[in-house]
């Protein structure tokens, strides 16, 4: 009979120890969902929330220049990584540019949505999508050169025209391909491709 309450106890802590485990698996998962993706909350999350969070980091094809994304996290109504901060850094880890694209309420800036470097290593090109609801139905190209160590809207290059995807190839050493409107009219969409070394020179000094 003693062996019998034994086992009934032992089934019963088991039990509990089971139910605590499931417990810390879908705290687990809810920390993960607030740490991760670009989203705005229902409820504001925990100030000290998500603090283990690193940037994401390209280096160049040469390996003389790393760009990070970090996430901006002005809002705690939103994930952390709903809008970005891009910083240019040399290789001895100096910041040598930045640009921030997160807004102050953390639902009117942009998160990087591609990245990536030209073969040549002179261009950094990445696509933007909008953390909240204006104009989502266009989606930003920018790009860093590194020529003039400067940040440069890739709808300047095609003659203020925006960009309706956050989709684009890069092509040959420096040639960037993306989609545009045709005829003004954003139901209406053509490609468009770019030689990134040669609009850039064409750019005002000053700009």
């Amino acid at each position: 009979m003693r062996a019998i309450k034994l086992f009934a106890s032992s089934a019963l802590t088991g039990i509990a120890v089971l139910a605590f485990g499931s417990s810390l698996t879908a705290s687990d998962a809810v920390a993960k969902t607030l740490c991760r993706g670009h989203e705005l909350l229902p409820e504001a999350r925990p100030a000290e929330s998500c603090q283990g969070l690193k940037p994401t980091a390209y280096k160049s094809p040469d390996g003389k220049l790393t760009v990070l994304i970090f996430p901006a996290d002005q809002s705690l109504n939103a994930t952390p990584d709903m809008e970005s901060r891009v910083e240019i850094r040399d290789a001895d880890g100096h910041t040598i540019l930045s640009k921030d694209y997160s807004s102050p309420r953390g639902a009117n800036g942009y998160y990087m949505a591609q990245a990536q470097w030209t073969s040549d290593s002179q261009f950094f090109v990445y696509s933007l999508s909008s953390s909240g609801g204006h104009s989502p139905w266009q989606s930003p190209i920018e790009l860093y050169a590194r020529e003039r160590n400067m940040f440069v809207k890739f709808s300047d290059l095609i003659d203020g025209n925006p960009t309706l995807t956050d989709k684009f190839q890069l092509v040959g050493p420096h040639t960037v391909v993306a989609t545009t409107w045709r005829d003004q009219n954003i139901d209406k969409k053509r490609l468009v491709k770019v030689d990134l070394k040669a609009a850039v020179r064409k750019l005002p000094t000053g700009q």
